[in-house]
């Protein structure tokens, strides 16, 4: 796992605590509508490009510049899709760091570039179709959102809020 220094800062203060962080992903359509995925190498699944949003960085320059350090792609955000989070967001890390993502989810074009094969993030980069994406293995929350993706719809995603008021 990478970690920025930011990070790694505050993990030398807590620990292992879970955090709570902003992060960004890239959604990347290939010609039949395929997603563009790449494969992590902690924990060998597939999810979209992407990662945390660091101090003082625009969540729009994040994810250009987590598209480019994972796929080799110089992409141009086009729409946001989603902002999302919640439990299947949690993600445990081999050294029993705990993170807990909250994303927004960009809908990309590509400028320029050509898909690297790896990176020190990642050990595979390709566009996965639907069908195939059911068959993978996937971090937890790209079951929630991908599908959401993969329909195309012309509107952010809002969820309906499942907190209510406590009685009185």
């Amino acid at each position: 796992m990478t970690i920025s220094p930011y990070l790694a800062a505050i993990r030398e203060r807590v620990g292992s605590l879970r955090l709570l962080v902003p992060s960004v992903t890239a959604i990347i359509y290939g010609e039949n509508g395929e997603i563009l995925l790449v494969k992590q190498r902690d924990g060998e699944v597939w999810s979209t490009p992407g990662g945390a949003i660091e101090p003082d960085e625009d969540p729009i320059d994040a994810v250009v510049r987590e598209a480019w350090e994972e796929t080799g792609l110089y992409v141009k955000p086009v729409k946001l899709l989603g902002v999302f989070g919640g439990p299947t967001f949690v993600i445990r890390y081999e050294n029993g760091d705990e993170t807990q993502y909250v994303t927004s989810v960009f809908e990309c074009t590509v400028i320029s570039g050509s898909l690297t094969d790896s990176s020190e993030e990642v050990s595979a980069v390709r566009f996965i179709s639907r069908s195939e994406f059911d068959s993978i293995p996937v971090s937890p929350w790209t079951r929630d959102v991908l599908p959401i993706c993969y329909a195309r719809l012309n509107v952010p995603v809002i969820k309906p809020p499942t907190w209510n008021p406590p009685s009185a």
